[in-house]
């Protein structure tokens, strides 16, 4: 069985699969403080939910993007403000397997997923290389963006959560030679009236993990046939960089986390604000 990439943790189940029900009550009951309350504070803080929104809820499997199937279910039942929903799963060429996982998950959970076929990982492949990544992301950004409006939604949601936001923080750092973090909502460029909102903003990635496992969730990690790999790779040397910072000191995370909430233009030496780049020296 091929559920997760070259490179990518498997998470095996504590348990069987449980029911529905009990999967459903956890949330509000066993995970509220580390996964309801995370999710509701997200939502009221970046304002990500208006009245009359159609949102497309992005399920790709993994654990991150059922939990959200399921937070915004929740959200849904009880919410005074009337929103929208549509599930849409992009099989870009997963192995059957676990396409297959994804559909047997959405069913037991009862996410109405409407998964709709590509050949990103086929085409990401032959022309880009040996660096399929960005191009497969991209496209991958493009598909879903296409079905989301053709289902005539306003709204797109991602399941990035708080370890993705620290983690892409640091890469750009170490890696791209800048200082850019991932936006907890943002309007397309390309999709006029298209915001991608991210409700897991807060939410640790730990507290998916336990609620995975120990609901008996045999998720998808990552179901990339052409680079799973390489992608794992620098993100995994970011996670070991942060874990052994926190050796000695226990709140690095939430000073990388808060990094971007107390950027001070005063101490910067060049900034971009659109398309227009300014430095100190303009009011010096």
């Amino acid at each position: 069985m091929i559920l997760s990439g070259k490179g990518c943790e498997l998470m095996i189940p504590e348990c069987d699969l449980k029911d529905i029900k009990d999967i459903e009550r956890s949330i509000i009951k066993k995970y509220r403080k580390h996964l309801w309350s995370p999710f509701m504070r997200a939502v009221r803080d970046f304002e990500m939910i208006k009245e009359n929104d159609r949102i497309a809820v992005t399920v790709s499997g993994g654990k991150d993007s059922l939990i959200m199937a399921k937070l915004f279910q929740e959200l849904h039942r009880h919410s005074q403000i009337p929103f929208e929903l549509e599930f849409i799963a992009m099989n870009p060429g997963f192995y059957d397997t676990n396409k297959n996982q994804l559909l047997k998950n959405c069913d037991h959970l009862e996410i109405p997923v409407n998964i709709f076929d590509t050949n990103i990982f086929e085409v990401a492949g032959k022309i880009a290389g040996d660096n399929p990544c960005y191009m497969c992301a991209k496209m991958r950004r493009g598909a879903l963006y296409n079905k989301a409006e053709e289902l005539g939604c306003n709204k797109m949601a991602l399941g990035h959560h708080y370890d993705d936001v620290i983690e892409t923080i640091m890469m750009n750092i170490l890696y791209a030679g800048s200082f850019k973090t991932m936006m907890p909502k943002l309007k397309s460029t390309n999709f006029s009236g298209m915001e991608i909102i991210r409700p897991l903003y807060y939410i640790r990635e730990d507290a998916i993990k336990r609620y995975t496992k120990n609901n008996g969730i045999l998720a998808m990690n990552c179901g990339c046939a052409v680079a799973a790999g390489k992608i794992a790779t620098t993100r995994y040397e970011i996670k070991d960089l942060i874990e052994n910072m926190k050796k000695t000191n226990p709140n690095v995370e939430k000073s990388i986390f808060k990094s971007a909430q107390n950027i001070n233009l005063d101490a910067c030496i060049a900034w971009q604000r659109n398309d227009q780049k300014e430095n100190f020296l303009h009011n010096y």
